[in-house]
């Protein structure tokens, strides 16, 4: 391994590729990295690891220089799984080389993490791994025991992994959400707001649901922001002064701050997201997420009293909108909710992962 000067900058390669769970909690801590140094002054360069075609070509842009490798999930059969390992080691091979320059590695979890880790390890590199759900992820029980760190955003998942280290930090979100910000779209200040969120793949399923509760809703008074996706045919349908339909929202800690209330999948980002903005949610878990992942994050905010979850098999557009009705007209079980939120959200999460990276490396 190439040991880098006491007079250059810490390297860390992050890796993190596919959906907004993983890529915002990472952008979060790479973004505080590179503004405010190291614990003894010097500066952090920071590169990133992803898969093309992915949303990190989107979102990491020209921020930090981006290394693509062929890493892939095990689906389509056989010849799937084969493609899947022959990705594996090339990946691997790929992190091992790259990894030659860094001080160390900060992964979100998913497939990527896993070259990123067994290099890492074959280079005596530390590796600093978040899991942001209840239900760590097959590659976070696997390979969370060969990194020097395992973060964990719900202190209910260190007792569902192995790992020689585990820390609870929750999970970073980004900083517009840690203070109060305005909201741009052109809703009157004393009306209940809905917020629909289907996560940022979408939801086209609740979003065919809300529609059906439209009408009820607007009848008492409440506004509705509906964050449909890019892949609802029927978005755009429907026309009110009380209806906002957007396939996607740049200011959602706005959006949550004003809302009344959310309808959300439980996604760890989301839910966090909402727990920091103090968000009364209904909750409707992905049903086809990984091992129901979704379900397990839900569990924690239902069991605080912060939301209620509801199985989108089980839900009926009727009940939805009775559900919300209820909720709208008892201001005083939204206000425990809001109270539940707060009590679960971590707000320091960027602290607490910047100082446990910082901590796996040693001062030079």
């Amino acid at each position: 391994m190439t040991l880098a000067s006491s007079s250059s900058p810490y390297r860390l390669l992050v890796a993190a590729s596919g959906t907004g769970g993983h890529l915002f909690p990472a952008l979060a801590i790479a973004e505080r990295l590179a503004t405010q140094g190291s614990r003894d002054g010097m500066p952090w360069t920071i590169e990133w690891l992803g898969v093309h075609d992915r949303m990190e070509t989107e979102l990491v842009g020209d921020r930090y220089p981006l290394h693509y490798v062929p890493v892939s999930g095990l689906q389509g059969g056989l010849i799937g799984a084969v493609k899947a390992l022959i990705g594996l080691g090339l990946s691997i091979w790929q992190c091992y080389r790259l990894l030659d320059r860094f001080d160390a590695v900060l992964t979100t979890g998913g497939y990527i993490a896993a070259p990123a880790i067994l290099a890492a390890r074959l280079r005596g590199l530390p590796t600093i791994l978040h899991e942001s759900n209840a239900l760590p992820g097959k590659v976070t029980r696997v390979c969370g025991r060969w990194c020097h760190t395992l973060a964990v955003g719900f202190a209910e998942a260190a007792d569902r992994v192995e790992a020689p280290r585990v820390i609870h930090v929750g999970t970073p979100v980004r900083a517009e959400f840690l203070t109060p910000i305005g909201l741009d779209l052109a809703i009157p200040d004393d009306v209940p707001v809905i917020a629909v969120m289907g996560g940022s793949q979408g939801a086209v399923a609740v979003n065919q649901m809300v529609r059906q509760c439209l009408p009820r809703w607007f009848e008492a008074g409440a506004w509705v922001v509906h964050l449909t996706g890019e892949n609802d045919p029927d978005a755009g349908s429907i026309t009110h002064e009380q209806y906002i339909s957007l396939p996607f929202y740049h200011n959602i800690a706005g959006l949550l701050q004003r809302s009344t209330l959310a309808i959300s999948r439980a996604g760890a980002g989301a839910v966090t997201e909402l727990s920091v903005s103090g968000t009364p949610a209904i909750l409707i878990p992905f049903p086809f997420a990984a091992e129901d992942h979704q379900f397990y994050n839900g569990e924690i905010f239902v069991e605080a009293g912060a939301a209620r979850m509801y199985r989108q098999a089980d839900l009926k557009a009727d009940q939805l909108a009775i559900e919300v009705l209820d909720l709208l007209n008892h201001p005083e079980t939204l206000a425990q909710m809001r109270q539940a939120m707060a009590t679960l959200a971590v707000t320091d999460s960027v602290d607490r992962l910047v100082h446990a990276i910082e901590t796996a490396i040693p001062s030079r």
